[in-house]
């Protein structure tokens, strides 16, 4: 099996193709007495385009390949002959890709739609021959136009997956293990933590037409805004997503593990990096329930919820049984339903 490493972040040079210098030349034919300026225009440089597509999922080709360069254009040449102009560069990136030019922070594009492009360097045009500087009061003209300079950028690129859903938890919290619950989604899963290193990207079939996207990223810890940890380099991949699911542990391995304090530190992390995606809404997801006695399973549940103080929506599950999984994926289902991708989100 062929494993292509994932790059979600590069930096590329750009530099469309400069134009043509336009030509000055003058009609000589014999029998022709009064032949005049034939010098024509250059060519239009190359211009770079970025297209998104779907079949691409890593800007791995981008880490190696950082400068691109479009052709000049030809320059004009004598008896009305224009210069050709440059190809074209097409670089093709994955759906996702935002990219912003590094010397002033503006956002190029954002290609969130397969199939779309942006103009990354624009070709310079094609000086002017002095074909076109002929009048009644100049005859023979001697003067043109040189083409002009293309584009040179240095850009950032940046892949946030597109999902409807995120899973948001610790290392070890389960979101692995629930994917693989819920979704066709086969991530790597074991019993230590940082297990997943790269997002997943799972499709959730809830019947014939309907289905959803949840992505898994790896946990955060304390300290991941500063860097600390996987999870960090990640974050950008839930700012796309309509509905994030808390997922905790709620019978951690060691017993002096307090999943409460846990998940506080998850969303103060989430706030520090984005306040836009702390605002996000946001559901807990109470994991690994089978490791609790059923008898003490909704007093724990309860303990869990008065002490975090949380008032939203809450589901208890066992991700590595499917306990609880299908009442948590119809819920979301029908809250995707109710709130469309183009509709303003409300705090459930």
């Amino acid at each position: 099996m062929l494993l292509v490493k994932f790059i979600d972040e590069a930096k590329i040079e750009v530099i469309a193709g400069n134009g043509g210098n336009g030509a000055v030349s003058f009609r000589r034919e014999k029998y022709v007495p009064r032949g005049g300026p034939d010098g024509g225009d250059g060519g239009r440089g190359g211009s770079i385009h970025a297209i998104a597509d779907r079949n691409i999922n890593t800007l791995i080709d981008y880490r190696y390949a950082r400068i691109h360069r479009a052709k000049s254009g030809e320059g004009g040449r004598g008896a009305d002959q224009y210069g050709r102009g440059a190809e074209d560069i097409v670089l093709r990136m994955p759906v996702g890709t935002v990219i912003t030019d590094i010397e002033t922070g503006e956002t190029i594009a954002d290609l969130a739609v397969d199939g779309q492009s942006a103009e990354l360097a624009k070709g310079g045009q094609g000086g002017l021959g002095n074909l076109h500087f002929k009048s009644s009061t100049n005859r023979a003209p001697r003067q043109s136009t040189p083409g002009e300079e293309g584009e040179h950028r240095f850009l950032r690129l940046e892949l946030k997956v597109l999902a409807d859903v995120g899973l948001l938890g610790m290392p070890n919290a389960g979101k692995s293990t629930l994917i693989r619950a819920i979704s066709a989604a086969r991530p790597k899963v074991a019993d230590y933590p940082f297990t997943t290193l790269a997002p997943n990207l799972g499709v959730v079939r809830v019947d014939e037409n309907r289905s959803f996207v949840v992505a898994d990223v790896p946990g955060l810890i304390e300290g991941a805004a500063e860097g600390a940890g996987l999870g960090h380099q990640f974050l950008r991949h839930l700012q796309r997503t309509r509905l994030l699911l808390h997922v905790v542990d709620l019978a951690p391995l060691d017993g002096d593990a307090d999943p409460v304090a846990g998940a506080r530190a998850i969303v103060r992390e989430l706030e520090r990096y984005d306040p836009a995606l702390y605002e996000k809404p946001r559901w807990l997801v109470l994991n690994k329930a089978d490791l609790i006695d059923p008898a003490e399973r909704d007093a724990r549940v309860a303990a869990f919820v008065k002490s975090y103080r949380w008032k939203g929506p809450v589901f208890t599950v066992a991700a590595i049984s499917g306990e609880g999984c299908r009442e948590l994926v119809y819920a979301i289902q029908r809250w995707l339903e109710a709130h469309p991708a183009d509709a303003p989100v409300a705090e459930p």
